[in-house]
């Protein structure tokens, strides 16, 4: 299959599939705002969700988009990846992130063609969600534990923290073949705040084999996810 076939594909799927899908699973009034918050969410995919500011630009209560997220999780379209609450600080970010369950559809949805173009013009963010959604899929395999992310006001921030079993994983994700010890910064705080719970700490990224960065810190590449 063309580059060019699979992205059609991925644009039809967005367009009539998703509809067709929320159509049978639910009554959605104004068909006009839903697909305006669908384009929406899927180009803030993966950020921390402003129900607010997302209303306002749709043009319907915080309610409705709440409703409209929740349908989406319900059709198995979206991934909700809630903030981390266990910790003892009081300035964490409580409002969670979202993510379509597929960075393809992802792009379509917000009307950018899926091509390497795309990727290559800002990896991070993508690279970020790409493996959120393998720590999610493997949970899901699992059927058991939890997946969440952590951030201050003051700008620290963990991008995964999975919950399983009584234990702890922070996950960072760096765009770089060269991880150090630098950019296990924030997650080194979280191991020691939570060192009953929190033993082994993880960067993915593109480094091309294992690296030991901290006694409690490994980096890998993301193929060994």
């Amino acid at each position: 299959m063309l580059l060019t076939d699979r992205a059609e594909l991925l644009r039809a799927f967005a367009a009539v599939h998703l509809e067709e899908e929320t159509r049978r699973e639910a009554l959605v009034k104004d068909w006009g705002a839903f697909r305006r918050f669908l384009r929406l969410a899927a180009v803030k995919s993966g950020q921390i969700v402003n129900y607010s500011a997302i209303a306002q630009q749709v043009g319907v209560t915080v309610p409705t988009v709440n409703n409209y997220y929740q349908l989406l999780e319900d059709i198995f379209v979206g991934v909700p990846v809630p903030a981390w609450s266990g910790r003892r600080r009081k300035n964490l970010v409580s409002a969670g992130r979202f993510m379509l369950f597929d960075l393809g559809v992802r792009h379509a949805a917000a009307g950018v063609c899926p091509s390497l173009e795309t990727v290559q013009a800002n990896p991070g963010p993508i690279f970020e969600q790409w493996v959120g959604l393998e720590l999610w899929r493997r949970l899901q395999y699992l059927g058991t534990g939890s997946l969440h992310y952590l951030h201050t006001y003051a700008g620290a921030e963990v991008e995964y923290i999975v919950e399983r079993e009584g234990e702890l994983t922070p996950v960072e994700v760096k765009w770089t073949e060269n991880p150090t010890v630098v950019d296990a910064h924030h997650m080194l705080t979280f191991l020691d705040e939570h060192r009953k719970k929190a033993r082994q700490g993880f960067i993915v990224c593109r480094c091309s084999r294992p690296m030991q960065l901290h006694n409690h810190v490994t980096a890998i590449p993301w193929h060994c996810l």
